[in-house]
Formats: C-alpha cells, structure tokens, sequence
C-alpha cells in the first residue's frame, strides 16, 4: 500500500516539473519568435522596432504575459523537482539524460529571461502612456531596485518629514536647472503603480497559496492514512483527556433531560431499557462525533505543516516581492494621518495589550489547542497571559519611541491626547 503511493507521488511530481519546465519552455520560445520575427532578433524595445505606440503595447503585454509564466512555472519546477530528488537517491543512465535536456531547456529559459530582468533606460524614456502592461515592463522593480528601495521608516531625521517634502517639492519647483521633473513624476508614478500592484497580488498569493495547501493535504492525508487508522482502531475515540471528560459531560446532560422531560409529563414515562437503548444511542452519536474532532485535529497538526512549508516557500523564492511588499505596508502605514495613527496604536493596544486583553487571548489559546487535539492546561495560559501581552506592550513602546517619535511627532502627540 504505502510502495504504491509513494510510486503514485513520484510520477506525479515528475509530470508536474515536466510540465511546468515545458510551459516556462514554451513562453521563452514565444519571446524569441517575436524578437525573430518583429524586432530583427534584438531584444523588444522600442528603438528596435519600427511600430507605433499602441503595437509596441501589444508586444510588451505578450512579453509581461510569457515572463510572468515562466516565474510562476519554474517556481512550481523547482519545488516539484525538490521533493523528486528527495524520492529518488539513485540516478541511471536515463535521468542523466534527462538531466541534460533539462539543463538545456533551463539556459535557454535563463538566456530569454535574463535579458528582461531589469528596465532598460529607452524603455522608461519612449513609453509614455501608463497601460498594465507598461507597469509590468517598462516599469518593473528588480531585486537589486527593491533591496534599495528607501523605505518611509529609513527617513529618520531630526525634523519632521512633512516639513522636509515640503522643503524638498518647492526646490525641486523653483530650480531652473530641472528639466526632467515631468519625467521624473512619470516614472516615480508608474513605480509606485506597479508596486502597488505586485504587492496586492503577493499578499494574496500569500493567503491563498497556503489556504489550498492545507485544504488538499488534510483531504489526501485524511483519505490515505488517518480515516483508514480510525476506522482499523474503533477503540481510538479521543486523543486526550478534555475531550473524554466533555463527552461525558454531554452524556449526563442528555440522561438528566430525559428524567426531567419524563417527570414534567412532556415525554410518555420510558422503560428502564427504553431509557438504557436512548442512552446508547447518544453515546453511539457521541463517540462517532469525537472520533471525527481527534481524526480532525491529527490532521490539522500535518496540514498546517505543509501549508507552513508552502509559505515559507513562497518567502524564500520571492525576494524581490517581499522587499517591494515591505516598502508598500511600511509606506502605507507611515502615510496614514496622525490621528488614523493614534487610533490605530489605540485599538491594537486596548485589544491585544489592554484591560481586557486576558479574556481575549484566552479564547484564542482554547481555540489554538481545540485545533490540534491538544488537552487545555490552565497554566501554561496563565504564563502566557503573563508575559506575551507585557513583551508586545514593550515592543510597541519602543517602536513609539525609536521611529515613530522621530517620523511624525504630531501623532505621538496626538496619541498621547487621544490616551489620556
């Protein structure tokens, strides 16, 4: 059983890298077709190419089209043939050659790509409308761009950041010597458009990504391995001692209702075995639901470590979108106003740090140990309750004090009204 599935993975992952290596092939040989065919073999720019404004969108909403193709499919390769090569230790004569197409098809993936990986200056100078398909081209961020990228929380000065843009617009203005400011404001636009962008649908490849893979690992792990075990292990009905103690609880519960509803006249007077046979059949019942919690939390414990797996995946082979998406939030924060700043210090803290705090972060440790099976223990919450509030109240003071105070001092003034 267990040597047919794991023969049934090993041929899956080979025709998923296959796959994605076929489909990242086939967009590279795309781009090359159009370089071939339109832009004399050169690479597709606009001073290569004799074609008005609106066909040269065209060719570059292709070329943004097949590069977004080949990330996604050698970001599904690379992870496909990483579990492959986990499986087969051996190599023969047959995976060596196939290792040599595979390498060939990879350098001249490389040698397409490569090419794009970082705007050129004629593109950013001759595309001048602000279509999509720009901002995914003429405007794209490279990791080196995005590692750079001066980030709102790095302008730390001794005056406040207002009255240094607002310094810095008005001699940029009045300079004579400043011939490119339109083009400088165009560019910093599709920039900020394009990271925009990129940062939405990063955020939501980071939620979706590993949504799906807990969803699909807890339904083949549950059919393959844990619903066979508890339906081999009927004896297996809870996993720890709560769970039996609220079975129990319902169970007497259940009995107590039936004297009582018995007695009141609601229900005609039971038998003692009419009363035993109701009795086993909630317990029937009861048991059939709590072997459906424990076999659900065994498998939340193993799904939720792949879909850990998948998002650390996503982080490591996403340099570039983790910076911009870091650039993104961190200006997005810092751009609020001062008094959306105060209130949002002041709802995080009243709701995680606060007087009420305790009974929040209580219901959520019950809910993190009902999840995976776990039994409560009362003091452990307590040690968190403790402390955890307490070391995120310190982090954000600090936080308050090293940047913010230094960033926008008219927020921390008007937290401090607002808290008072």
């Amino acid at each position: 059983m267990f040597n047919q599935i794991l023969r049934y993975a090993k041929r899956s992952l080979n025709r998923s890298a296959e796959g994605a290596l076929d489909s990242a092939y086939q967009s590279a040989l795309k781009i090359k077709n159009i370089e071939n065919e339109h832009f004399e073999g050169k690479k597709i720019i606009f001073d290569n190419g004799n074609y008005s404004e609106r066909v040269f969108d065209y060719f570059q909403s292709e070329l943004a089209s097949n590069l977004k193709n080949i990330d996604v499919k050698l970001t599904q390769f690379k992870t496909s043939r990483y579990f492959q090569n986990f499986f087969n230790q051996n190599r023969s004569d047959a995976a060596e050659y196939e290792q040599s197409i595979v390498l060939e098809k990879l350098n001249f993936i490389d040698n397409i790509s490569n090419k794009y990986s970082q705007p050129s200056e004629i593109q950013l100078k001759k595309v001048s409308n602000l279509s999509f398909a720009d901002q995914k081209s003429g405007a794209k961020i490279s990791l080196e761009e995005a590692e750079r990228m001066e980030t709102v929380s790095d302008k730390t000065s001794v005056l406040p950041r207002s009255l240094l843009r607002t310094l810095n617009k008005i001699k940029r203005e009045i300079n004579p010597e400043s011939k490119e400011t339109e083009e400088e404001i165009l560019s910093s636009f599709r920039k900020s458009k394009y990271k925009t962008a990129v940062s939405v649908k990063f955020l939501l490849l980071l939620i979706i990504i590993p949504i799906l893979v807990h969803n699909v690992s807890k339904i083949t792990l549950g059919k393959i391995f844990v619903d066979p075990y508890f339906s081999r292990h009927e004896q297996v009905l809870f996993i720890n001692q709560d769970l039996q103690e609220e079975a129990l609880e319902e169970l007497r519960i259940f009995e107590e209702n039936l004297a009582l509803k018995s007695l009141l006249g609601l229900t005609s007077k039971l038998s003692e075995e009419d009363k035993e046979l109701k009795i086993q059949e909630k317990a029937q019942e009861l048991a059939q639901s709590y072997r459906r919690q424990s076999a659900n939390a065994i498998k939340n414990i193993f799904s939720d470590i792949f879909a850990f797996i998948s998002f650390a995946l996503i982080l490591v082979y996403s340099k570039r979108e983790v910076q911009i998406l870091k650039s993104f939030i961190d200006e997005l924060i810092y751009g609020l106003s001062d008094s959306a700043k105060a209130f949002l210090i002041i709802l995080f803290t009243d709701m995680f740090v606060g007087f009420h705090s305790p009974h929040g972060w209580e219901v959520i440790l019950e809910g993190v140990a009902r999840h995976f099976g776990l039994p409560e223990n009362r003091d452990f919450n307590f040690l968190f309750i403790a402390t955890f509030p307490v070391i995120l109240d310190t982090i954000l003071k600090y936080w308050i004090f090293r940047y913010l105070n230094r960033i926008s001092p008219s927020a921390v003034a008007t937290y401090k009204n607002m808290n008072e």
